[in-house]
């Protein structure tokens, strides 16, 4: 093979093209001459007219004649809510020691069903409180056995139905006979207390004791008072409607007074969204108004995290992908947030204006002085009337009823706390709808124990309905005469409490739903709601009303505990309370009426009676 021919004179080679070198040269790239990008990142503009004609389409040569914001002058009328009311009850002074929470959500502990004594752990707990203050008064502590055999816990009967309560669940039963001639039953003594009794009523040898028992009463009744924030009369609670209602007042700007009114609120985190302005008469007493505070600041643009940056050149931060964001042609809330991201984000300036917790805040006044020395004065965007559906608002609250009135601007920091600790859930309730049996059901799925805590409502009726069952043996049943027979209607768990539809007083179509009862299927008496949430009047002899409106197609769901949390002052608020939520839809009890069911000899019972026979 011929050896290929050096090129002696390339200059000359490639100007004349005497050797065409097509395929030697397949990749052409420069040859950095400097390890610097200075140059680079300059992003230098050879061609000033196409900078200009990109500036014009994105247009930036159509500006305001508008200049930047340098200085805000601004005055604000702030007062504090100083009168609370709960429901429809009587007006009260709003404490300020303690979070609103407590107030609004608070319920009275219950320590008895009926005739059955409850909260067995509380009892105790009062019990060895006033045993303990005995044990520091050394001339008192000789009392203790007198107070434990007065106001004694008694061992329940597992023969007797009126224990059957306490006798039916083993861990009450254990607690109960642990306890039993041991400790005393301090809410015994305490009610006795609050009911203008004594500490030294039916103890003897106590008469030269009286001061000290006195002394350590009034302790004894203060102490379970601040431990627990219950309410007086009145509750915020509406078991009709399931929520929470009530009211607070505070000093208008241009005087009277200003009613802000939760209407439903569910329980959980209390926030400014949670009321209205009420335009009905006043609580009366509010304390006067603050004296307006007025401030010079200086405005700051609004950023937020992947903001587009004003600069041409800059380089921007990509945390935030816009490009991602995929708005439907229906879905106005995004395209709105973009539009104000994209295009309205750099118009927008904010001011620092610090107010405590608790303060009802109207800003009487807003100038903004610009760069080139003019005066702005700058008015609410939400002012108009409260029901233009035009009217652009944030963090304002809407006015109670549809009259055509001036819109509300005031801004509304309510004396709450970011965070409760919620306890264990004592009882929960959830109200379904049974298409099946066209009825409405308030199942216990929670019920609470004598002993204080929470149990499976489904194992608490079992437990029950065995123990009963256990004593009254079923009778034998007549030997069948046809292999099918008639059933009237079936039965239901014990922990299904039905709720039937009764017209509303005064009209022919409007219903509500009544709480009613079925027979349990051993003795054939009526079955009693366990819950103190469905024994809403029940032990008082009051029949229990509930919207119908309140129990939706998925449901309705209560649930009760105890909630914990530490006010500004370290003071320590506990209270008991209900939350709502939603369901989990609709279910089915099972109840069936009119059915034909299959029958067999049924032998007579052979179940022993351990009260009869001795072996109990």
């Amino acid at each position: 093979m011929a050896e290929p021919s050096r090129i002696q004179d390339l200059r000359t080679a490639l100007a004349e093209r005497s050797f065409p070198a097509v395929g030697l040269w397949n990749r052409i790239e420069g040859r950095p001459r400097t390890l610097e990008f200075d140059r680079a990142l300059r992003a230098e503009i050879r061609d000033p007219l196409w900078l200009l004609t990109r500036q014009w389409q994105l247009g930036e040569f159509q500006g305001s004649d508008a200049g930047t914001a340098v200085t805000a002058t601004y005055s604000v009328a702030t007062a504090t809510p100083s009168r609370f009311r709960a429901g429809s009850g009587a007006s009260q002074n709003l404490p300020g020691d303690r979070p609103l929470e407590a107030l609004a959500e608070r319920r009275t502990l219950p320590f008895a069903a009926g005739s059955d004594p409850v909260s067995f752990d509380l009892r105790l707990a009062i019990g060895r409180r006033w045993l303990k203050l005995l044990g520091k008064q050394g001339g008192l502590k000789h009392l203790r056995q007198n107070y434990v055999d007065k106001y004694r816990i008694k061992e329940p009967d597992p023969c007797a139905d009126v224990d059957t309560p306490r006798a039916a669940h083993a861990e009450v039963w254990s607690v109960l006979q642990a306890v039993a001639d041991r400790r005393m039953d301090g809410y015994e003594l305490y009610r006795h207390l609050k009911n203008n009794g004594q500490a030294w009523d039916g103890i003897s040898g106590t008469a030269l004791l009286r001061p000290q028992l006195a002394g350590l009463g009034a302790q004894l009744v203060s102490w379970f008072d601040g431990l627990f924030d219950q309410p007086g009369q009145d509750a915020a609670w509406d078991a009709s409607r399931l929520e929470h209602r009530f009211s607070i007042a505070a000093a208008a700007p241009a005087g009277g007074e200003k009613v802000l009114t939760a209407q439903e609120y569910p329980g959980g985190h209390l926030d400014w969204h949670a009321f209205s302005v009420d335009p009905r008469g006043p609580l009366g007493g509010t304390a006067p108004a603050h004296a307006p505070l007025n401030r010079t600041v200086f405005p700051a643009p609004v950023r937020y995290s992947g903001m587009p940056l004003p600069r041409w050149w800059a380089v921007e931060d990509g945390r935030t992908n816009f490009a991602g964001v995929r708005p439907d042609s229906t879905d106005l809330a995004r395209l709105v947030f973009l539009e104000f991201a994209l295009v309205y984000s750099n118009d927008w300036l904010q001011l620092p204006c610090d107010l405590p917790a608790g303060t009802l805040a109207t800003i009487r006044g807003l100038a903004v002085t610009d760069v080139f020395g003019q005066r702005l004065w700058i008015t609410p965007a939400g002012s108009g009337q409260d029901e233009d559906w035009q009217r652009w608002s944030m963090f304002t609250l809407d006015t109670i009823g549809t009259e055509d009135v001036a819109a509300d601007t005031t801004m509304f920091l309510p004396p709450t706390v970011p965070k409760v600790a919620e306890g264990p859930t004592l009882e929960e309730v959830s109200l379904i709808r049974d298409e099946n049996a066209n009825m409405v059901w308030g199942l216990e799925k929670v019920i609470r124990l004598p002993t204080g805590e929470g149990r499976r409502g489904s194992e608490v009726v079992a437990e029950i309905l065995a123990h009963r069952q256990r004593f009254r043996p079923a009778p034998a049943e007549d030997t069948a005469l046809a292999p099918i027979a008639y059933q009237a209607m079936n039965s239901v768990p014990e922990n299904w409490i039905p709720f039937i539809p009764v017209h509303v007083p005064g009209s022919n179509r409007a219903i509500r739903l009544q709480r009613a009862a079925i027979p349990n299927p051993v003795d054939g008496q009526l079955v009693r709601p366990r819950t103190s949430l469905l024994r809403e009047g029940f032990d008082a002899g009051n029949p229990y009303f509930l919207h119908e409106e309140e129990v939706t197609p998925a449901g309705t769901r209560v649930g009760l505990a105890f909630n914990r949390t530490r006010w500004r002052n370290g003071r320590v608020s506990v209270w008991l309370s209900a939350h709502r939520g939603l369901g989990r839809g609709e279910g089915s009890s099972g109840l069936a009426f009119d059915t034909l069911v299959t029958t067999a000899p049924t032998p007579a019972s052979d179940v022993r009676n351990p009260c009869q026979d001795g072996t109990l």
